[in-house]
This record gives structure tokens, C-alpha cells and sequence, in this order.
């Protein structure tokens, strides 16, 4: 699966503006970390993550294409060598804001990119972690868009390793990939859609017919209903979940 770590843009928008003070609240116990009051912490992010998806409501529109290249255009400031090579710029860089709980949360994500301390987002939700990540206004630093990514980085490695593990087990116990498949079915469709753009776009209906087809790796037989050809090889399967 893909995480930049390649729809319904507007999963990412008003919908997650419900999300909003859950998933700032779950983020309290890290900032308490650097002596910020919750019930500031959570106003503070709250108001910040509410203005991001006010924001991301302009992606609406966009077609799958233009909100993947969009995605990627966002990217690449806070993610390769383009962010290496910047830094020193990234590193001094401080809100334009004189509220003291932004001021701490953009020096302890400075801190922990460069490998000091904890990830202020540590916890958000996937949506809070998007809106963060892609939100070039300059609300956020590069810095503390960068820590967001990060975080989301590593919710998507700790799920990936542990789906990897039932995805053989099943194929052990059954032959088959099939609760797999629908399982990363569900989980795509839990990811914001500026995520979702990433992946191919054939990706849901192509995960869809491996359901539908059931197929038996071990007896090489359809259980299911479709056609046989779709069936690809185990590795290949492994590969493109």
C-alpha cells in the first residue's frame, strides 16, 4: 500500500470537521509534555485544525488525477530532498503567531524531526494528521507538516505489519487472501482522500474483484465468481497490498 508513506474529496473537508475535537484531545497527554495547559491545547489545535479544513474545502472539486498531483505537489516541500535541502530554513521557521501554545508545539515538532523528543500529533486521527500534513497556508510550519506526515508515516507502518501478519496467516490456514483483501478494502476507504488519491486508480475495483473472485492459491481454483485470469500470482497479491 501507499502512503504519500499514491473519491470523495470531501472526506476531507466538512467530515472531518467532525473529527476535530477528538482528535486534538487525543493529542493533550503529548503537549502536557511541554507544560500546555489541555484545555488550551485542545482550543488552540482545535481552532487550527478547524481553519485546515475550512481550507481543504477548495479540494472538493478536484478530480481523483488533480487531487493525487496536488498531493504529491504538497509533498514534495515537506518530504525528500527537497526538504533536506532546506533544512536550516525549516528549523528556524516559527508561526506567525504569538499564542504560546502554537509557539511550543512548532519548536517540539522541530525538535522531534531533527530526533529530539516526542511528535506533538502523536495519536491524531488520520483525517487531523491530512489536514496538518497538506496545509501549505503557512498555519502550520514546515516543520510541524513534516511531524504531522510522520505520524501518519508511522499509524500506516504499524497497521501495514500487523495486517501482513493475519494476510499470512490466512493464506496458511485457507489457501486464500480473500478477508485480506477485504480488509485492506475497508481500511483504504478510512484513509482522507487526498490519501486515496495516491493509489492507483483502479486500485478499490481491482481489490473488489479479488473478493468477489475468492481464489484458492494453494488448489489454484476460483471459490468464488469472476474470472479465473484475474487471479494474480501470491507474490503479486502480496505486493500490491
Amino acid at each position: 500500500m501507499i502512503i504519500q508513506p499514491e473519491s470523495n474529496a470531501s472526506r476531507l473537508t466538512a467530515e472531518t470537521l467532525h473529527t476535530t475535537n477528538k482528535a486534538a484531545a487525543s493529542g493533550i497527554s503529548d503537549n502536557r509534555a511541554i507544560g500546555v495547559k489541555s484545555t488550551v491545547v485542545l482550543s488552540s489545535l482545535a481552532q487550527q485544525l478547524s481553519d485546515s479544513a475550512s481550507r481543504a474545502e477548495e479540494y472538493a472539486g478536484l478530480s481523483r488525477k488533480e487531487l493525487g498531483a496536488k498531493a504529491t505537489d504538497l509533498l514534495s516541500k515537506i518530504t525528500g530532498t527537497a526538504y533536506d535541502a532546506n533544512r536550516a530554513i525549516n528549523n528556524a521557521e516559527v508561526p506567525d503567531s504569538s499564542d504560546p501554545e502554537r509557539l511550543a508545539r512548532a519548536a517540539q515538532a522541530t525538535k522531534f524531526v531533527n530526533g529530539n523528543g516526542s511528535n506533538p500529533f502523536a495519536g491524531l486521527s488520520r483525517d487531523s494528521l491530512a489536514l496538518i500534513s497538506y496545509d501549505d497556508s503557512g498555519l502550520y510550519t514546515t516543520n510541524e507538516r513534516r511531524a504531522a506526515w510522520e505520524e501518519a508515516f508511522d499509524q500506516e507502518s504499524a497497521w501495514r505489519k500487523e495486517f501482513a501478519a493475519k494476510a499470512m496467516a490466512e493464506y496458511n490456514s485457507t489457501g486464500k487472501l480473500t478477508d485480506s483483501f477485504s480488509t485492506a478494502l475497508v481500511h483504504f476507504k478510512t484513509l482522507p482522500a487526498i490519501e486515496q488519491a495516491q493509489y492507483p486508480g483502479d486500485y478499490e475495483a481491482k481489490l473488489q474483484s479479488w473478493i468477489d473472485l475468492d481464489y484458492n492459491y494453494l488448489t489454484n481454483t476460483v471459490e468464488g465468481k469472476g474470472n479465473p485470469g484475474d487471479a494474480l500470482s501470491l507474490e503479486e497479491s502480496l505486493n500490491m497490498l
